[in-house]
């Protein structure tokens, strides 16, 4: 295992910079929560309540929420590396140890491209409605739920005006139409990202191949499927699951995209459960 990455020359401004927050008890084990596209850490908000003997450290990825839209760079952030070298240097800013790392859409594959990078900080994931790739790719049987042509066309209208896709495809992407004002939180979220930031950040997520790195990832990792999920189908889901050595998969009950928004009692219960598994598992493996 390789050292942990050193602490950065100047770790506050690292914090700064992502408007780093934290929760519940600063002496408990550590979970860190990688928000998706169009969101920021305030999407976590119905899922913290249910760890409160967890310190919970949340902060925003460059271009959203309350971040420090100067420092986003269109270079690093055109790669989920550069996201993935973010979130290890939030770790290394705070010198997290034992870290659950938690991400959802497309941070579930920034949380695999940091435990691939450098898992000396980490001790598990917990991927969140996570897709590696969203084109279809007939050459190997995969389904990622959109054609090529699809993604061109849903970037091309996120270019042409990003306030109209972000009001029509929030509806779509969280679910749970019984639930209107989950979508206007969502859409929030979405005008909340600058635009030129969402435009890279978009055509990084929706035109990034990770299925490569999965295999990669020795760590033990909970795998989280929603029913009805419009950007990951349960074949993603179990392709994921499939791949990663360590991999769990678990099939909530939630619909959407966005189960910690929708169901934060379900998918803290999971996640809960796994947590306490993987710590059985390992005070046997010590026995």
């Amino acid at each position: 295992m390789p050292a942990p990455r050193p602490v950065p020359r100047d770790p506050a401004a690292v914090l700064a910079r992502h408007a780093v927050t934290e929760a519940g008890n600063p002496d408990g084990p550590v979970l860190l929560l990688a928000h998706g596209f169009g969101a920021g850490q305030d999407a976590w908000r119905r899922l913290v309540p249910h760890f409160p003997d967890h310190r919970v450290v949340l902060f925003d990825h460059l271009g959203s929420g309350r971040s420090d839209l100067a420092a986003f760079d269109h270079e690093r952030h055109g790669r989920l590396d550069g996201y993935a070298e973010d979130v290890l240097d939030i770790c290394a800013a705070l010198d997290l140890r034992d870290v659950t790392l938690v991400g959802h859409s497309v941070s579930a594959m920034v949380a695999v491209l940091a435990a691939a990078a450098d898992d000396s900080r980490l001790s598990g994931l917990v991927l969140i409605a996570p897709s590696p790739r969203y084109v279809d790719d007939p050459a190997t049987g995969y389904t990622g739920g959109f054609s090529l042509e699809d993604v061109q066309e849903l970037l091309e209208s996120l270019d042409s005006n990003y306030y109209a896709w972000s009001a029509a495809m929030a509806p779509v992407v969280m679910g749970n139409p019984e639930a209107p004002e989950l979508a206007a939180e969502l859409e929030r979220g979405f005008v909340g990202t600058h635009p030129d930031a969402a435009r890279t950040f978009a055509r990084t997520l929706f035109l990034t191949d990770s299925r490569a790195v999965l295999p990669e990832v020795a760590l033990p990792t909970l795998v989280l499927q929603c029913r009805h999920d419009a950007l990951a189908p349960v074949e993603v889901g179990d392709a994921v699951a499939a791949t990663l050595p360590r991999g769990q998969l678990v099939r909530l009950a939630a619909t959407g995209h966005c189960p910690h928004v929708s169901a934060p009692e379900e998918t803290a219960a999971a996640i809960r459960a796994h947590l306490a598994g993987r710590d059985d598992a390992r005070q046997a493996g010590a026995a």
